[in-house]
């Protein structure tokens, strides 16, 4: 039996920034990660000589002011998505793709500079004292004479405190609570949007900005499969890249499957030259266990995210249920992922010291 005061489940963005807030308060914690790897739902793709490619969480605005100061913080910069004066936009099959113009945007979206994940390793190399334990699937939680017990497929964990940022409809579904936790939050966490748990995203790499010449790298389709196009290029833009959003329902074809997909609809606006891509990447989310479990009925982008019930303490005020779809402001983002890690551990700072 393994003995930590701080139990966190998952090593993502707001796993990480818990650990970060409270060692900075001076408290240790133990992170359990199922998956081999960092960054839960955040996941950039590192390939020499090409843009870094986000798979994962990808963009910030100036409201998100909780991820603002992480990054000030951390001393990570961030640049501007680049949008372009004219974007693609293909309305109804029938009529062919046209180009239209921008309005001018007075509220940019921003990238990480050098990809999110650079945040996330960050934070990691920033937690001197904690410890991550990857490959550990937590399987059940049980509260026994004011101590609470997480097991994991191969070990058992003793804690004071313990906080779940995994989304909500999963949490509920695949771990064993004992005692059980309150009927009206089980039901509300199964009817809670896993956010990006749906998205497919796409990306293929080049060695030339072709789209710059005659049309954009931004497009929006009615027609699909791919809903959503933008520049990927990297900070410096030296690295070439177009990524976007293809429809969710295509999670059932193979990946040369949506490969294919990619490159038909996308030659229809640039033609050949498209096929001269240097890599193709994308990320299934619904596939991802880890992130993703089916809901029981019809879910809508965002639902209960936010709700009220995540804010209250359960298992006698030791366990917590945080993560990016319980914060106040902008859940479902990384800056609700940043806020909810902020609110939660600065509630175990308070309770540690009316303990002591």
């Amino acid at each position: 039996m393994k003995n930590s005061k701080i139990l966190i489940l998952g090593a993502g963005l707001s796993g990480l920034a818990t650990a970060y807030y409270l060692e900075r308060n001076g408290f240790k914690s133990t992170i359990l990660e199922t998956r081999n790897r960092l960054g839960g739902r955040i996941h950039t793709i590192y390939k020499k000589d090409e843009a870094p490619v986000e798979l994962g969480a990808t963009w910030m605005g100036k409201k998100h002011t909780h991820l603002i100061h992480l990054l000030s913080n951390l001393k990570i910069e961030s640049f501007i998505q680049e949008l372009g004066k004219k974007a693609i936009y293909e309305p109804i099959s029938t009529s062919p793709p046209q180009m239209v113009e921008l309005p001018s945007n007075e509220d940019p979206s921003f990238r990480i500079a050098n990809g999110s994940s650079s945040l996330i390793n960050s934070l990691a190399n920033h937690l001197t004292s904690s410890e991550i334990i990857l490959n550990a699937k937590v399987i059940s939680i049980k509260s026994k004479n004011g101590i609470i017990e997480v097991n994991t497929m191969s070990e058992s964990f003793d804690a004071d405190f313990v906080v779940s940022t995994l989304p909500p409809n999963l949490l509920i579904n695949t771990i064993e609570f004992i005692p059980s936790l309150p009927k009206e939050l089980i039901q509300i966490a199964k009817n809670t949007h896993t956010w990006m748990g749906e998205s497919i995203k796409i990306c293929l790499t080049f060695d030339f900005p072709f789209w710059r010449k005659n049309s954009s790298g931004t497009m929006f389709s009615n027609v699909g499969p791919i809903s959503e196009l933008y520049d990927h290029s990297n900070a410096e833009d030296s690295y070439y890249a177009l990524k976007g959003f293809m429809n969710g329902s295509f999670y059932g074809a193979t990946p040369n499957e949506r490969q294919n997909f990619v490159l038909d609809q996308l030659s229809k606006y640039y033609g050949d030259e498209v096929k001269s891509f240097r890599n193709y990447h994308e990320c299934v989310w619904r596939l991802k266990s880890p992130t993703f479990y089916p809901y029981d009925g019809y879910i809508l982008p965002h639902q209960n995210n936010g709700n009220p019930i995540y804010m209250k303490d359960y298992m006698e005020g030791k366990f917590f249920i945080s993560g990016s779809e319980t914060a106040p402001s902008f859940p479902g983002y990384m800056d609700g992922a940043v806020e909810s890690a902020s609110i939660v551990a600065q509630k175990i700072i308070n309770l540690n010291s009316k303990m002591n």
